[in-house]
């Protein structure tokens, strides 16, 4: 570590090459309910994706780990700091290089957040449409782990939204992948290969982004429905419509009592309603005009009453806000009440009944309480699992996850395999798909020095 701290030294300053008690307890992990975290060996703090390229290649040459942190919002344990390694740490490039209005792009730093990408969109009358609920976010994360968020409905994932990257190969090399244009058909797409690989590939140091105008009209409509069934029942139709809903979630009985408890919500829906109601539909449309808007959301009330919905409620703005703030703050309110753990699995959205049934068995089977909600529109069920033991908790976790790839699915909708569901990937998918998986690592990342411990393990 003393040989490897000199080299640092030799191509960063002393205050951007972090040791022992100068390194914060916030670089120690993520929002993993389960990784095992220490203290990073050392953590440096680049301004250049050339000074990135430097610590990349000591690394190589010294067989060192080196893993990427960005705001440290993810979930899966994706940043887990490895011992004896180096931590990049992104907070010193966060800025927005350009703001394209006559292409509609922005170009970013990878440690630019959500908040400070939207703030600065607003007064363009643009806006960058993924929102994983957290504004926090940097964007080099959500390159990373491919995040999604309520609005992936409409407009998809990250690897939707990103027309191009500059990445740091695990030899040092610098790449720039694609640009800014929405098609091409020149040889093997990189830029997709990058996002969603959890740093394992190349460490992203500057993306381009597609904007959109920013609709300036809302309106938030809640359904409750006697079974959740029901629930999905309704959510082709409305994606079948035209209304083109931004968000549509699905929140069960439990689920919606936890975050409305957390959140201080009253919703002011009857009791009499509450009783009956097993699972609920958010609904959230977007128009650039009020008159459309009316159109739309009254479409919309009409389609779901059609659909045995209990009744229809049109939420006012300050209680719409309210209630999809505490639906993003969900994974916060299922660690308060005490979840040893949370699942992202994503199915076709017509087989969230039979799934969520077998995952009923799994629960009953294995003593253990599993509740949740998710993004009803694209199929990505989002679970909380109640079991403290260990042994049994591994078990449910597996049979969850085994039951999501039995019904078309895969393991991780959104928030990455990093080291949490690491075995859990490697017990279930195609051997022939992890070893081309690995193969392609070995292409990037020829030494294996990058985020080792992450989706694929260290072999």
């Amino acid at each position: 570590m003393q040989e490897l701290e000199q080299r640092l030294l030799a191509v960063l300053p002393r205050d951007r090459v972090l040791t022992g008690s100068a390194i914060s307890e916030d670089d120690t992990h993520d929002e993993s309910l389960v990784a095992q975290w220490h203290r990073p060996d050392v953590v440096v703090l680049p301004v250049s994706a050339e000074e990135v390229s430097a610590v990349v290649r000591i690394a190589a040459e010294l067989h060192v780990p080196v893993t990427a942190r960005g705001s440290g919002t993810g979930m899966s344990g994706s940043c887990v700091p490895r011992h004896g390694g180096i931590l990049v740490s992104f907070r010193r490039m966060a800025s927005i290089v350009e703001v394209d209005t006559e292409n509609h792009v922005a170009v970013v730093q990878p440690g630019v957040t959500l908040q400070q990408l939207d703030e600065e969109l607003m007064g363009h009358g643009l806006v960058y449409p993924v929102f994983p609920g957290e504004s926090s976010a940097s964007l080099g994360g959500n390159v990373a782990t491919n995040a999604g968020g309520m609005r992936a409905v409409k407009y998809g994932v990250t690897r939707h939204q990103v027309l191009g990257l500059q990445a740091v190969l695990g030899s040092g090399e610098v790449i720039r992948t694609g640009g800014r244009f929405v098609k091409a058909t020149t040889g093997y797409d990189l830029t997709q290969l990058v996002i969603g690989s959890e740093g394992t590939l190349a460490i992203v140091t500057e993306a381009i982004l597609r904007l959109y105008p920013r609709p300036q009209f809302r309106a938030t409509v809640l359904a409750p429905f006697r079974t959740l069934d029901e629930v999905t029942a309704a959510v082709p139709r409305i994606v079948a419509s035209g209304v083109g809903p931004l968000i549509l979630e699905y929140i069960d009985l439990m689920s919606m009592a936890g975050i409305t408890a957390a959140a201080g919500l009253d919703l002011g829906i009857p009791q009499q309603v509450r009783d009956a109601a097993l699972a609920y539909l958010v609904v959230v449309v977007e128009e650039r005009n009020r008159s459309r808007l009316d159109e739309s959301t009254e479409e919309l009330g009409t389609l779901l009453a059609d659909m045995n919905a209990l009744d229809v409620y049109v939420l006012p703005a300050h209680a719409a806000t309210q209630l999809i703030e505490a639906r993003e703050r969900a994974f916060f309110a299922a660690k308060a009440a005490g979840a040893n753990d949370i699942v992202d699995v994503v199915v076709p959205r017509a087989q969230i009944p039979p799934y969520l049934a077998r995952v009923g068995e799994v629960a009953q089977k294995t003593g253990s309480l599993v509740v949740g909600c998710g993004h009803a529109g694209d199929g990505n069920v989002h679970l909380s699992v109640f079991q403290p033991d260990g042994d049994k908790r591994r078990e449910v976790m597996h049979g969850i996850f085994a039951a999501g790839m039995e019904f078309g699915g895969a393991i991780s909708g959104e928030h990455g395999i990093g080291t949490d569901k690491r075995p859990y990937f490697l017990a279930l998918e195609d051997p022939a798909k992890i070893a081309l998986m690995r193969r392609i690592k070995t292409a990037f990342d020829p030494a294996g020095i990058l985020n080792p411990g992450a989706v694929l393990g260290e072999e």
